[in-house]
């Protein structure tokens, strides 16, 4: 029986061919014509001044902070239903996060909820587009900008998804994203950071490139990192921008025919969309209410493994994770981000699932409800 995974990248544009380009002209390191062709395109997409690439998701979160000002001992505003990087980077910089919960109608940060969370020692928000849905930026913004603070969006999971008809990456101070293996489009590893203000853009270019002075060779004025990103991840990502509109209805089409087959299927729940985003097709994401199906989120994930097909739980809150429970001052009561986590199932989703996959994907799934 054919194995259906969660993720599988759609490389079957000009990536070989870009890749051999690279080689055969012997730039296959941070520097590249490919480099160039990526930062450009990608910022013009986003409808941002610049784009800069990074070696990944996780050092683009890193480094976009530090350029804003993220120091020892501040406090980052950050939903705790998210991937685990958005809270390390704070850390990385010895600064703390605060979680919040996220909102049932988005799955997004709540934004009622950030303001009992600013303190004297805030300095900043990060709003994760979860799941390809952005975050409701305006309030988010208007809160930020009533008390000082910085907004980064963290859009690792939302290529080209908008915001009351805006692009996410072009909502903030600045945004991240993430070309893993998994998303929308990808180089296997690898991330950008978007920025419009040039002194921020050059602060991020610096902190990328070990902190080197762009007017003076091997002179550090500052301590930077290596989070560069190489020619031959650059040619994939040329390829994969090509054929974003193809990757992008795919995946689009996808979602289609799992709303079609478990609309009504008892107990399947479906990720809220509200009336002013249109969501980036990342991965295909239900809940399971185990007294309207008859099973545990857990046990139709292990129904579904038997039968061949992977899935992936959503990710485990932040403040119950071994690193954060007992580090803060705050006492959390996130309801909304428990239950989703307890309840909530990405489905295999990439462009090249074929109709019959999905079929049996969702005929398992229904044939696996015990109603009561």
């Amino acid at each position: 029986m054919k194995e259906i995974p969660v993720a599988a990248p759609a490389l079957d544009g000009k990536e070989q061919e870009y890749v051999a380009e690279a080689i055969r002209s012997s730039w296959i390191s941070s520097s590249g014509p490919f480099i160039d062709r990526f930062e450009r395109e990608f910022a013009s997409l986003c409808g941002t001044r610049s784009a800069i690439a990074v070696a990944n998701g996780t050092v683009a979160l890193h480094a976009a902070a530090l350029a804003l000002g993220l120091r020892p001992g501040d406090e980052v505003i950050v939903p705790s239903l998210t991937y685990i990087a958005t809270a390390n980077i704070v850390r990385y910089a010895g600064a703390q996060p605060v979680f919040v919960d996220v909102d049932p109608k988005t799955w997004c940060i709540d934004p009622r909820q950030l303001e009992q969370r600013v303190s004297s020692r805030t300095k900043g928000i990060i709003a994760v587009h979860l799941y390809g849905h952005p975050a409701d930026m305006d309030p988010i913004n208007e809160i930020a900008t009533r008390y000082h603070i910085w907004v980064l969006e963290d859009a690792a999971e939302a290529h080209f998804a908008r915001y009351k008809g805006r692009l996410v990456g072009s909502l903030s101070a600045a945004a991240t994203f993430s070309f893993y293996g998994n998303k929308i489009l990808t180089c296997g590893e690898g991330g950008a950071i978007t920025v419009n203000d040039l002194a921020l853009e050059q602060r991020i270019r610096m902190l990328r490139g070990q902190g080197m002075d762009p007017e003076r060779r091997y002179f550090f004025p500052i301590i930077g990192y290596n989070y560069r990103l190489t020619n031959i991840a650059c040619a994939i990502l040329c390829a994969q921008l090509e054929r974003r509109v193809q990757i992008v209805s795919s995946r689009k089409a996808i979602f289609s025919l799992y709303d079609e087959q478990l609309s009504d299927v008892p107990g399947i729940g479906h990720q809220p969309v509200a009336d002013w985003a249109e969501p980036a097709p990342w991965l295909y994401c239900i809940t399971v209410s185990h007294n309207r199906y008859g099973r545990t989120r857990d046990e139709l994930a292990a129904i579904l493994k038997e039968g061949g097909i992977d899935s992936r739980p959503f990710f485990v809150p932040l403040h119950r994770l071994p690193p954060y429970e007992n580090i803060s001052q705050h006492h959390y009561d996130l309801p909304e981000t428990d239950k989703l986590a307890a309840t909530g199932l990405n489905l295999p989703t990439y462009p090249g699932l074929a109709r019959k996959d999905i079929d049996r994907i969702c005929e398992l799934i229904r044939k696996s409800a015990v109603p009561s």
